[in-house]
């Protein structure tokens, strides 16, 4: 159980060795000796870990969206309002992209992998896409918010928010508290009826 474990704590750190170099030079042109010298490890030993460049992006995906949909849960669950519930998943999919991925996770490259692995991601995105579209439904069906398309709704906070590594800067002023708790503001409290 313990090489387990530190078997899957070595893989995210590689997955976020990875997350920063895709951010840096983009997803082709990231090399895997580049994210295997960030982590002070030969390509040899990377490839213990991952087949190829292609599955660590499919594991930057995959453990992105497991992240999103382990909150999606939790937040189904709770017994808040709809409002509550779409303020902390934009909040944690903000932390998601700028904290725990570099930026990177939700938005590089997905057409890169293979068919079989992309179908796999999007089946898997859209399980969280449903679940935002669900909670937008209860407040619309509550009269918390603003009469709208669901769908529409969902892809307008969501390319927001998959923006934000187009222009994200880490060294800049703006942190992902910051960055956070705006857009929560911006996109949530945009639904609420006046």
């Amino acid at each position: 159980m313990a090489r387990t474990a530190a078997t899957s704590d070595r893989r995210i750190e590689i997955l976020k060795s990875a997350a920063a170099a895709f951010r840096r030079r983009g997803y082709h042109g990231a090399s895997v000796d580049e994210i295997a010298s960030a982590l002070e490890m030969t390509k040899g030993n990377l490839y213990y870990y991952f087949k190829n460049k292609e599955d660590i992006l499919f594991a930057c995906h995959d453990y992105s969206l497991d992240l999103l949909l382990t909150l999606m849960a939790d937040v189904q669950a709770e017994q808040s309002s709809p409002e509550a519930k779409l303020r902390r998943l934009v909040l944690a999919f903000v932390h998601l992209i700028l904290d725990e991925l570099h930026a990177t996770a939700l938005t590089l490259d997905p057409e890169a992998l293979s068919p079989p692995l992309l179908k796999k991601i999007i089946a898997t995105r859209d399980q969280f896409d449903h679940g935002i579209r669900d909670i937008i439904q209860q407040g619309i069906d509550q009269g918390m918010f603003t009469p709208g398309d669901p769908k529409l709704i969902e892809f307008a906070m969501m390319g927001a928010i998959n923006w934000i590594p187009k222009w994200f800067d880490p060294e800049g002023p703006q942190t992902s508290d910051t960055i956070g708790a705006a857009f929560t503001d911006y996109l949530v409290g945009g639904l609420l009826k006046k």
